[in-house]
């Protein structure tokens, strides 16, 4: 039985306006020039101030970088993946990358394979569909696609009909060039594939054996499986290992991704300055040029009011288009303030919590923090903090931060201080480099050692906190 029932709520609806703030609050400097222009472009009414040119504006790529160590886990689809740190895929120090960056900058990963593709003698359609899978080989150079789904695309979008065999064969002949590896399917492929490039002694043929057969036992590190089926001795088994540990398991990296290449060219939303203990914050003003309303768009609808009474209807229309745009440039430059004043301010009240870390550089001096406590002390919502926190990053005089960085829960120690769990990450990560690579700790005598220096921690936080960190299980960071 249905029944009409008269309700009165009451709703928040957002304007036009705090609809556009809310969107400039999530943009980093590094894309605000990029909105600008976009601004500039579609409404007339709004121009640079005089000492700007739009043409000096010049959008700048960005990406946050990563500090994690390469590990065959980054690669494959398994589960329980070893985290043994691959030899020629350390992060590279930034003097290496500036200089990886510089040698590679001209030459992505795909113009390096076409221009092997082209020296090579093959037909047109041939070419065509060799051009084709190179144009959709990942960052890491994988070309993870099926086969199936490569000849739908080349049926339906292009209009080439291949056999899957010969499909195969090209996709063979990608793997024959360079870097080494490129074009594989997985990472087992991508193993291998370097492998067999190699001369063929027999300690290479012996692991190309133990990747072929028994790849997922040496994934999971399951090394006595191994040794009882390849009936080989420990020692015999380290020196597989090794070979394994010299291969590149992202042959495109070599070429720099379009994050890292641009792991350089991280634009600070804000910098920070200290001046004999005095903090000295600023916002990137590079980002933000100066604003106005066009002139003559203002002398136009002055013009077109005085005579609104007199009008012909292509008068009125004109005067809505004129009263349009420069409404909308006088909100956007509006909203455009506001975000500065609100990312100063949320900024300012991060600085101020943190202080000691801001001036020392020590991160056990970073107090617990959460969006609550500077929302709070700024007057915003959580939602507006997150916003401001989220994508942006602060230059300080240890080096370039991400404003998310400085919010961490607390705990309590034995004592009652209320610490940062990024103190208690570090403590976790210090034990976990110097344990025993044969017999790791375990989450349990993890937690008793971090209980005897005062931090109170069960099992299952150690578990969470080391899942956070991309640390495995003791049983996978065990080695022979």
């Amino acid at each position: 039985m249905f029944r009409q029932v008269q309700q009165q709520k009451l709703l928040q609806r957002l304007s036009p306006q705090q609809i556009q703030l809310i969107r400039l609050l999530e943009v980093p400097a590094v894309e605000m020039t990029e909105r600008i222009l976009q601004e500039l472009d579609e409404n007339p009414a709004l121009e640079l101030g005089e000492d700007w040119d739009a043409d000096a504006l010049e959008p700048t790529g960005s990406d946050e970088g990563s500090n994690e160590d390469f590990t065959l886990g980054d690669y494959a689809s398994e589960d329980d993946i070893p985290d043994y740190k691959l030899q020629q895929m350390q992060p590279a120090t930034p003097e290496e990358r500036r200089e990886r960056v510089a040698a590679n900058s001209t030459t992505s990963l795909h113009d390096y394979v076409l221009e092997q593709l082209g020296l090579l003698d093959l037909k047109d359609s041939d070419r065509s569909i060799a051009e084709y899978l190179v144009g959709n080989l990942d960052a890491d150079g994988y070309l993870r696609r099926d086969r199936m789904s490569i000849e739908d695309d080349l049926s339906i979008h292009y209009g080439i009909e291949v056999d899957s065999n010969h499909l195969k064969r090209l996709m063979t002949l990608i793997q024959t060039l360079d870097p080494p590896g490129v074009g594989a399917f997985d990472l087992r492929d991508c193993l291998l594939i370097q492998l067999k490039r190699k001369s063929p002694t027999e300690r290479i043929e012996r692991t190309i054996v133990m990747l072929q057969s028994y790849f997922e036992e040496f994934s999971k590190k399951h090394y006595e499986q191994i040794q009882k089926k390849m009936d080989c001795s420990a020692e015999e088994l380290k020196e597989l290992i090794r070979e394994v540990v010299k291969l590149n398991p992202k042959p495109g990296s070599m070429f720099g991704s379009a994050l890292e290449q641009n792991m350089d060219q991280i634009v600070p939303d804000f910098t920070l300055e200290n001046s004999d203990g005095q903090l000295l914050l600023s916002l990137n003003s590079a980002s933000t040029p100066e604003l106005h309303v066009s002139r003559s768009y203002k002398e136009m609808l002055h013009d077109y009011q005085a005579h609104e009474a007199n009008q012909t209807r292509e008068a009125k229309e004109a005067l809505m288009f004129a009263k349009e745009k420069v409404e909308a440039a006088k909100w956007f430059i509006d909203a455009v303030r506001q975000r500065q004043e609100t990312l100063m301010r949320t900024m300012q009240a991060i600085v101020d919590r943190q202080y000691e870390f801001f001036c020392s550089g020590d991160e056990k001096q970073l107090k617990p923090m959460i969006l609550k406590d500077v929302a709070e002390v700024t007057g915003y919502d959580i939602s507006t903090i997150s916003r401001v926190s989220n994508s942006k990053y602060i230059q300080t005089d240890f080096g370039v931060f991400p404003v998310k960085y400085f919010f961490t829960e607390a705990m309590m120690t034995q004592q009652g201080d209320e610490v940062s769990t990024l103190e208690v990450k570090q403590y976790l990560q210090q034990h976990i480099d110097a344990e025993d690579k044969q017999n790791p700790l375990t989450d349990e005598q993890l937690s008793e050692i971090l209980s005897e220096k005062g931090y109170v921690i069960a099992r299952r936080t150690i578990a969470k906190y080391r899942e956070q960190m991309g640390i495995p299980v003791a049983r996978m960071r065990r080695n022979l």
